[in-house]
């Protein structure tokens, strides 16, 4: 053999040692950054899941028509609606926290009745008449009469249905 023929021979270990080296550096940084896309689709799709436009998971509370757990008129709702405090349990009438209202970037409006599910006892129609105070996000309040003992359901869902109201005059 050769010279030449000896350093080309050389030459293409090199390069192909070097192509190798390459390529398994060309692929872990490939590897890497779909590893970063695949955990911030994850972040994404998480973040995605706070801002549900139809149906979401909620915590359910209730409160009663009392000025300790209202305002000055708790025979008044937000929406305008009065109601007879000692029937209040028989209405199906919910407060809605904020983020959950149009008016404050939500998807529920006043008078939108949604189906609740996930609670003991307490899965229905309910109908939104009120709002909750600020402090509170993705919860509900079920309007009950004064003497219902309290509870709390963490995994609730809700969703909005296509009923409406209509009132004859």
């Amino acid at each position: 053999m050769n010279k030449n023929t000896i350093l080309l021979g050389i030459a293409i270990v090199l390069i192909t040692y070097a192509n190798g080296i390459v390529s398994t550096k060309f692929l872990s940084d490939k590897n890497i950054q779909l590893q970063s896309l695949v955990d911030e689709n994850k972040r994404l799709a998480e973040k995605l899941d706070e801002y549900e436009t139809e149906g979401m998971h909620v915590t359910v509370t209730m409160y009663h028509p009392v000025r300790e757990q209202t305002d000055s008129t708790p025979n008044i709702l937000a929406d305008g609606t009065r109601i007879k405090t000692d029937k209040a349990s028989n209405y199906k009438f919910i407060a809605v926290s904020r983020n959950l209202l149009k008016r404050w970037g939500g998807w529920l409006d006043y008078g939108d009745f949604i189906l609740l599910k996930g609670t003991n006892g307490k899965d229905g129609v309910y109908q939104v008449r009120d709002t909750m105070n600020k402090r509170w996000v993705n919860r509900i309040d079920i309007l009950e009469s004064p003497g219902t003992n309290p509870y709390k359901f963490e995994t609730a869902k809700i969703t909005r249905t296509n009923l409406v109201h209509s009132s004859t005059n």
